[in-house]
């Protein structure tokens, strides 16, 4: 009798086993789709080995080399990351429209030794590429591991010492690969987090880590997935967690195909490309759904097989989720997690009929405490920072021993900084982040609050929420503002509407209108640069 996936899960000792013995189940199904290629499980194998033939015998990425990842959603992408972990390698995980700083402080703080990175991504890495401790690189192109070239962009003039990777790939067919022993406790990614507190810095995700989280995701939908048949939306990149574990992995691990997204901002195209797909799930962001949304040809979407539609990443708007079932029958049903837990914590059950605000109930095998500035749990209702323990968290961040005694209480719960409350259904709903939180007159006020309730206000699309200095109250609250195109809806208007529906205290004070929210490359709000605008 045929393994499940689920039980190839919990049996794997390693993520290359674990998609070893999905290769081997559904070799003949298609595991991803980009544009107008697609390449099959088995192909997925044989490109996976013969690229970690080439960087084992060509580049000498051995056990523990750390090698970046830098490149959009493509065919590519899952292959490169499966042979780096088939090496016994550690993914550094890159977004691929980092700036030179950005992508040397990532480079030089992992300790990169190789590189396979997106054409179009080359410019920034020339920049500094004399500074940083990269010493081998593999150039990808859109069409690589596909059936029809792509257009990619070209290899910048002056940029040399590099490999194609559809050369890397020929050579690496022929040559033998020596098996590493890889285990659950054994590094498989440095996940950086998205910098929104400062500085990213790496989270040390393990085999064991991922295997666990995977072993989760199938413990909460183990109702709605069928081996071999699920389609899933994957706009999402994949150098961040959500997509990676969450669409990549997930999926993969029970034989579903992905529909690879490359530039989730070319809506046109976007669209395109899942109008006739039938997809039975999508992950997402906020921004992502509400951008679906206003496109012309939404309505034309075929919807009639989806079962799911999952938010994470920031708060889903209720106004967003209501727009959303209205035109798709399913309401979007919010998860949560972070780089440090890789990512699920807490998921909201998958028959959900209607937006409930709240996160969900936490995975199995997880505890999870809401408690006060001095670690002392509070009773249901009373918002506190959520900290977590489980077998998908974090060892902690490389090299920063600092930051993980600050991160981890003395009984090696991780501290999420996020404000949360359990409601008597035991679900989790996130207040706000605890430096966003704005303190007026000695009343907290969460940003999240606020714009949750102002985004209902007739004219704005969307807005944001910062504590401003005040010399009366010590804080006051501010709000950035988007009009919907073609509206006009003024200050006084967008006062009285908060007047009416919230309290004294968090009505804004001062009103900003601007062309667009700041946000990071999933979607997260920087809140971070508006202060001072």
């Amino acid at each position: 009798m045929q393994e499940t996936a689920i039980e190839r899960v919990r049996k794997a000792n390693s993520i290359p086993e674990l998609m070893d013995g999905a290769v081997a189940a559904y070799s003949d199904l298609v595991a991803f789709q980009n544009y107008s290629n697609s390449l099959s499980f088995g192909d997925m194998g044989r490109y996976t080995d013969a690229l970690a033939a080439f960087l084992q015998t060509e580049m000498g990425v051995g056990k523990g080399t750390k090698v970046a990842l830098m490149a959009p959603n493509c065919l590519a992408h899952p292959c490169v990351t499966l042979a780096i972990l088939k090496c016994g390698a550690i993914q550094v995980s890159v977004n691929p429209m980092y700036t030179p700083d950005e992508l040397q402080h990532q480079l030089i703080d992992s300790e990169a030794e190789v590189i396979l990175i997106f054409s179009g991504s080359i410019a920034s890495f020339a920049r500094i590429r004399d500074v940083v401790g990269v010493k081998k690189v593999v150039v990808i192109h859109l069409g690589d591991c596909g059936q029809v070239a792509l257009p990619s962009p070209p290899v910048p003039d002056g940029f040399d010492d590099f490999v194609l990777l559809s050369d890397a790939l020929k050579k690496g067919a022929t040559l033998p690969f020596t098996p590493v022993a890889v285990t659950r406790d054994d590094l498989a990614l440095l996940q950086y987090t998205g910098g929104t507190t400062g500085p990213s810095k790496g989270a040390m995700l393990t085999h064991g880590n991922l295997l666990a989280n995977l072993d989760q995701f199938h413990d909460v939908f183990a109702g709605i997935t069928e081996e071999g048949e699920e389609i899933i939306v994957t706009a999402l990149p994949l150098y961040h967690i959500f997509a990676l574990t969450g669409n990549f992995l997930f999926y993969a691990s029970f034989g579903g195909t992905n529909i690879l997204i490359t530039n989730p901002r070319d809506m046109d195209q976007f669209i395109g490309a899942i109008r006739n797909a039938r997809f039975t799930r999508i992950n997402g962001v906020n921004t992502l759904y509400a951008g679906m949304m206003l496109h012309p040809e939404f309505a034309k979407i075929d919807f009639s097989r989806l079962k799911l539609a999952l938010g994470g990443g920031t708060a889903t708007l209720q106004v967003v989720s209501d727009k959303w079932q209205a035109a798709t029958g399913k309401p979007i049903l919010e998860a949560y997690g972070l780089s440090e837990t890789s990512p699920a914590l807490t998921v909201s059950k998958p028959d959900g009929r209607e937006f409930t605000g709240t996160i969900g109930y936490a995975v199995k095998q997880s505890e999870i405490r809401i408690v006060d500035e001095n670690d002392v749990e509070l009773p249901d209702g009373e918002p506190g920072e959520l900290i977590c323990r489980g077998p998908q968290v974090t060892q902690g961040y490389y090299k920063r021993p600092e930051a993980n005694a600050e991160a981890f209480t003395k009984d090696k719960f991780f501290r999420t900084g996020d404000i949360a409350i359990r409601d008597d259904q035991g679900r989790y709903k996130i207040v706000d982040r605890k430096k966003d939180m704005v303190i007026v007159s000695g009343f907290n006020v969460y940003p999240n609050d606020v714009e949750q309730t102002a985004s209902r206000c007739s004219g704005i699309q969307e807005c944001a929420c910062i504590g401003i200095p005040d010399e009366v109250t010590g804080e006051a609250v501010k709000l950035f503002v988007v009009r919907k195109p073609g509206t006009s809806v003024g200050k006084d208007e967008i006062i009285a509407f908060c007047r009416e529906h919230l309290a004294a205290y968090k009505i804004p004070k001062q009103i900003a209108f601007i062309d667009e929210v700041p946000k990071s490359a999933v979607g997260k709000m920087l809140r971070r640069e508006l202060r001072g605008k």
